[in-house]
């Protein structure tokens, strides 16, 4: 009966979505097929005399990986309103997987241990891809596949059988290769999801504490710790060849950060040895990397970097810490440091040494909200040096200000179209109607060279937008803070007395 109840708590779930025909087929569908396949199971328990024995064994692993996700997942949703919006669909995905697992569990044995399992599958997946509610299917589609790998695909290890895949990661990646094949991202939130995760404040600080127990007690901290600083090495070596960012806003991309501590660091599907975990570790770095370069080349969207490399890394496992068991590799071996010490405590030096490099690393802006390629001036700066691929940010990051009400942004905009030929009247006249005086000059001189038009600073009205950088628009309207916070981030024509600007700004006519 058990999972009988959860198939009608999911075709029960059409009610709620009845404006919404494809969901209502959806949950309704899906609710069915898991009653059938009990009914099945019950039958056939019946006909060989097999006694279905339920327990309750809560793991710790499950419940603590579940407050981790959930606690970034609300906090998330605290500031992007979408994410609540969506979690009653969380709460259907996990009503599907208890009835999945279960069901699984009693058509190959006899027994299934109801505890928190279904909870990290589910919230993990949730963390990183969702499909459009018309899509929904395959959103429970992914959570069938996650189930059904964990328990059909195994390998025999340390001379017992064990999944080879992350749950979670291996549906995701399976999900993201389909999704690109098909070119169809646009079915998905993810690249919604992949641009919001950074907007509530301190959400590197969040992620990092509340993925500290779990780091303490499975000795994961040494993936996280060498994923961190591999990843970090490569942005400053592309800086220091490039003067620009890597990941233009960040040295380490928020998602990936998130996959870096709750993606690809499930400790039963990582290596076993403290080298491999290292290895671990760089190979995320590496081949995230490496996708994000591939990725872009491609003009395909790149929040599929984090989750396509897990199920290889997965795979190669076995063949890691046999690599890392070799004699020539003794002398780096991390294990062979403090053999006093018992697993739990060496664990807890990892973990304290991964919290002094995150701290050092906040105070570099290595990690955290206020790194330099958020901010415009820095784009503005590196384009006048020559850099093209600085250009062609600059002026997508001000087309957005632009589309986002700014009119100092759309008078820019509207110069770097003249410049490359193009009129731009029709940004000179949104300049003009937003209130910026220039755009309202520049939209009466049709045909004139970008170089003999007039510019500006932003005004008060564009101040909100334009000093967001990748962030939410500010909510300060104080102009003495707002021209403190411009200069602060590199508007030189910001660094000057407020009043005295508002004097020399010209009204629009």
């Amino acid at each position: 009966m058990l999972p009988c109840l959860f198939a009608i708590a999911v075709a029960a779930f059409a009610v709620f979505t009845r404006s919404n025909a494809t969901l209502v087929r959806t949950f309704v569908g899906a609710g069915i097929a898991l009653v059938v396949w009990s009914a099945v199971l019950f039958a056939s328990a019946r006909r060989s005399n097999r006694t279905l024995v339920l327990e309750f064994a809560p793991r710790k692993q499950h419940w603590m990986q579940a407050c981790a996700q959930g606690s970034v997942l609300l906090y998330w949703g605290w500031y992007v309103p979408l994410v609540y919006t969506f979690l009653p669909f969380v709460g259907v995905q996990l009503l599907f997987a208890y009835a999945i697992d279960s069901l699984l569990s009693w058509s190959r044995r006899d027994r299934y241990a109801l505890g928190f399992g279904p909870f990290p599958v589910v919230l993990s997946t949730n963390l990183f891809l969702w499909f459009r509610l018309d899509w929904f299917h395959w959103q429970l589609a992914m959570i069938a596949v996650g189930f059904l790998a964990k328990e059909l695909i195994r390998w025999k290890r340390d001379g017992r059988l064990a999944h080879i895949f992350n749950p979670s990661s291996f549906p995701l990646a399976v999900a993201s290769l389909a999704l690109l094949l098909t070119g169809t991202s646009d079915v998905t939130y993810g690249s919604f999801i992949a641009n919001t995760q950074s907007d509530p404040p301190n959400i590197y600080l969040l992620i990092f504490l509340v993925s500290l127990p779990g780091q303490i007690l499975f000795g994961v901290a040494r993936m996280t710790l060498v994923a961190v600083v591999t990843m970090y090495t490569i942005s400053l070596v592309y800086f220091a060849a490039t003067g620009t960012y890597l990941f233009i806003d960040s040295h380490i991309p928020l998602p990936v950060f998130l996959g870096m501590h709750l993606l690809f660091t499930d400790p039963s599907t990582s290596p076993r040895s403290e080298l491999g975990r290292i290895c671990f570790g760089v190979m995320y770095a590496v081949l995230t990397t490496v996708l994000y370069v591939v990725l872009t080349a491609m003009g395909a969207p790149t929040f599929y970097d984090k989750l396509l490399p897990v199920p290889l890394m997965n795979l190669m496992v076995r063949r890691i810490d046999a690599w890392m068991a070799s004699p020539w590799l003794s002398a780096v071996d991390p294990s062979r440091l403090g053999r006093s010490l018992t697993p739990r405590q060496r664990n807890v030096v990892v973990t304290a040494l991964w919290a002094a490099v995150f701290v050092g690393m906040s105070a570099v802006q290595g990690v955290g909200d206020r790194h330099p390629g958020q901010y415009l001036p820095f784009w503005r700066k590196a384009c006048e040096s020559g850099v093209q691929r600085a250009c062609t940010y600059t002026a997508t990051l001000t087309n957005i200000y632009c589309q986002n009400g700014s009119g100092w942004a759309c008078n820019e905009t509207a110069i770097l179209r003249r410049g490359r030929g193009e009129s731009g009247d029709g940004e000179f006249t949104r300049a003009c109607q937003l209130g910026f005086a220039p755009g309202c000059d520049n939209a009466r001189q049709p045909g004139v060279a970008a170089a003999s038009l007039r510019r500006g600073p932003p005004g008060a009205k564009d101040l909100p937008i334009v000093l967001r950088g990748t962030k939410p628009q500010l909510r300060e309207r104080d102009l003495t803070r707002l021209y403190a916070i411009g200069c602060g981030q590199g508007w030189q024509e910001l660094c000057v007395n407020p009043a005295r600007a508002a004097l020399d700004s010209p009204s629009p006519s």
